[in-house]
């Protein structure tokens, strides 16, 4: 995927997720404008509250931990936050590393995304932490090699390794985004397993969506049979 995107076409990280879960939620939030809370995004925003702290760095005999931070790219199109950037020293693995105002010596910069449940049999937590390490890369001039997915449930982190599948998978979801807003499309319901895990169930209504889509087959199937006869 190449070229930039103007800044006034960008549009936000946090979107890929609700992208890879599901195109009509994405749609419904980031072109409807529309939201709703559940227990669990409760439950992420408290989450989130702990982890973000911008004036928050710290130091330790290891690495330096930075919250909150902004992310932005040019080549995907998108702007958001990363809940914390872990810079760990690069040694001997000089490929990739950064240098970083009074540290001496070379860093190897790592995105940390902290969620309230459990690791998804999906792939939605893995492209939105992907795409902050694409955004790293391109602020920074690094190659960022992996992440970690921090799961409050089972107060685990989870390694994610950004391969050139994983990355080809969110430049793909960017294109779909920008292609979805620039059109002002909101996609059919599709109803499914997922649909009990999501917030906007009631908005989204896909029992309604998909009946409906049912009741205008048959007027099309009875006016083409008369039409016929």
């Amino acid at each position: 995927m190449t070229g930039d995107y103007d800044e006034d076409s960008f549009l936000p990280l946090s979107g890929i997720q609700h992208l890879a879960f599901c195109e009509r939620q994405w749609a419904l939030i980031h072109i409807e404008r529309q939201w709703a809370e559940n227990v669990r995004t409760v439950e992420g925003k408290i989450m989130h509250e702990r982890v973000h702290n911008p004036k928050l760095i710290d130091y330790d005999s290891e690495n330096i931990v930075a919250r909150s931070v902004p992310l932005i790219c040019y080549r995907l199109g998108l702007y958001g936050q990363a809940d914390v950037v872990e810079f760990w020293p690069a040694g001997d693995e000089v490929d990739g590393g950064v240098s970083l105002p009074g540290r001496d010596g070379l860093w190897i910069p790592k995105p940390v995304e902290y969620k309230r449940g459990r690791p998804k049999r999906d792939d939605r937590d893995k492209v939105q932490l992907c795409a902050q390490a694409l955004c790293l890369e391109e602020m920074l001039g690094a190659k960022i090699q992996a992440g970690d997915l921090y799961y409050g449930e089972t107060r685990r982190r989870e390694r994610v390794v950004f391969d050139d599948v994983l990355r080809k998978r969110v430049e793909q979801l960017c294109l779909r985004m920008h292609e979805l807003f620039d059109l002002g499309f909101t996609p059919r319901a599709e109803q499914g397993k997922h649909c009990s895990l999501c917030s906007l169930v009631d908005v989204c209504l896909p029992d309604l969506t998909l009946k409906s889509r049912s009741v205008q087959a048959y007027i099309r199937r009875q006016v083409r049979s008369n039409t016929e006869s």
